[in-house]
């Protein structure tokens, strides 16, 4: 499965130049985006198939499947160092950061995340790009055998997520990479991800989510999330809530695990709103680290750029008086992108798309509003699925969105309009909501809100759109503006 590189040519190689021929020989035109057409054309079928499987949100607390499944593929998750990223909000910004930090400290970096914005294919990333939707199709092909295999052994077939998972470990150690990212789906212990053992395991803040899944008991959640903590890692810990620091902390004492807590060990010592981002002063596990230029908003990520170099400290070892090279660590951190997280797609008026999905995401979003933007007005469209507390991201919103625009997305999990135009209607007050049956029309309608000025020489002066409430929505929102995959 190995992909063919072109070899290099070195200045010891001989070469015999031979006469020129009369006319250049003819050489056959390849249609690179005929190519592209047809590998989405067979995309679009493989994801169909796996679209027959078990659902990403129908989980049962087994690892036996993709235990089966690695296991006949030859265990490739332990031919590569693992950094394993959990928590409830900001997991991707992690992965991302921690691949980032990897890549510009020289190694071939594999990086797995779920969900996708717009394409299956951004799930599975070598050297910080999505796999091409051909090698996408070819990863699967290869290991359909051995998923029926699996399917055939009794019991509920494969799910399309431990599918998905066996793909990305299988991709890796195909590449080869020399450490993989790996972000867990849902919960911890029992996702399909934990048949790896990281040497790294980083836990971003936990709140509630997926109550239907995990519950409401937050010490519950902890205690799944703190299932990827295996013997011998080292977990580094954002700030938690009390109670799940304990949870944490109990979990890491259990497997005989090291610990670098956010506030103790790592944080943010400083932080200014700059163009575009923000410059921090990091305090990392082996010094102190200045003048980091984060092309991201947010104190959240601020925090997410302390956590992301922790882990890739402890990845390498560093300690007292053993810092990461500087120069490389502002070179990663400055190049860091981040779809669908507060990402300006529209300049006038300011359209950005967030995909805060539950009331945790939501209420960062809206500090981050609060403190880093100056919107005279600001129209926010929101469509949310049916399995999440829109109430809860509602009102997380109210206080700094001037007009609603309330849609639905095209996932069917989407929440139905009526129902959550209901809910906008309960936190927002009727004059302030407006529903749109699809996401196009919700912006412009959106648009058009922000556009209406008392003053008629600056009629955008001040206005902004901002379009979250899930991450689909964010994704279709991302297509919608002619952004590609990333």
């Amino acid at each position: 499965m190995e992909e063919d590189y072109p070899a290099e040519l070195s200045s010891g190689d001989n070469f015999v130049a031979g006469p020129l021929p009369d006319e250049p020989e003819e050489t056959e035109t390849v249609d690179v985006a005929a190519i592209e057409r047809q590998a989405r054309q067979e995309l679009l079928r493989v994801e169909a198939e796996l679209n027959q499987r078990w659902p990403e949100t129908k989980i049962e607390p087994s690892l036996d499947r993709i235990k089966a499944l690695v296991t006949v593929l030859g265990d490739p998750q332990k031919t590569y160092p693992v950094l394993h990223v959990a928590g409830t909000n900001g997991k991707g910004s992690t992965a991302r950061m921690i691949d980032a930090l990897l890549t510009r400290m020289g190694l071939r970096v594999g990086r797995y995340t779920s969900p996708h914005l717009q394409l299956v294919t951004e799930r599975i990333a070598l050297d910080g790009m999505p796999i091409p939707a051909s090698r996408y199709v070819e990863i699967y092909r290869d290991i359909e055998p051995y998923v029926r295999m699996v399917d055939g052994a009794g019991g509920p077939p494969m799910s399309k997520f431990e599918v998905l998972t066996g793909m990305a470990f299988a991709a890796f150690a195909d590449a080869p990479v020399e450490a993989a990212v790996v972000e867990v789906g849902l919960g911890g212990t029992w996702d399909a991800t934990n048949v790896a053992d990281g040497q790294v395991a980083t836990i971003t803040p936990i709140g509630i989510d997926h109550v239907e899944y995990l519950g409401s008991d937050i010490t519950g959640i902890a205690g799944e999330k703190a299932g990827i903590i295996k013997p011998g890692s080292v977990a580094v810990l954002s700030e938690q809530e009390p109670e799940v620091q304990k949870v944490l902390l109990a979990r890491a004492i259990e497997v005989d695990a090291t610990v670098a807590r956010a506030g103790s060990e790592f944080g943010v010592l400083q932080r200014e709103i700059a163009v575009g981002g923000q410059l921090l002063k990091l305090q990392g596990l082996g010094g102190v680290y200045e003048e980091i230029f984060l092309p991201l908003h947010g104190l959240h990520q601020a925090n997410n750029a302390a956590l992301a170099l922790a882990s890739v400290e402890a990845f390498f070892g560093a300690g007292k008086d053993r810092q990461l090279v500087i120069d490389a660590v502002r070179e990663a951190f400055a190049e860091v992108e981040n779809p669908g997280r507060l990402e300006r797609v529209r300049a006038a008026p300011a359209v950005l798309l967030d995909s805060a999905h539950n009331p945790h995401g939501a209420r960062a979003l809206a500090a981050t509003i609060a403190e880093e933007f100056a919107f005279r007005r600001l129209a926010a469209v929101v469509g949310v699925m049916a399995d999440k507390d829109a109430r809860g991201i509602l009102e997380a919103l109210e206080p700094v969105v001037s007009d609603l625009v309330v849609t639905r997305n095209s996932s069917p999990r989407a929440m139905p309009l009526d129902e959550l135009n209901d809910l906008a209607i309960s936190v927002f007050g009727e004059d302030r909501v407006v529903a749109e049956p699809s996401l196009d029309a919700a912006v412009e309608t959106a648009v058009a809100l922000v556009e209406e000025s008392e003053d008629p020489e600056e009629p955008l002066a001040g206005g902004g759109v901002l379009v979250t409430g899930s991450v689909v929505t964010a994704g279709e929102a991302r297509t919608l503006f002619g952004k590609e995959p990333a």
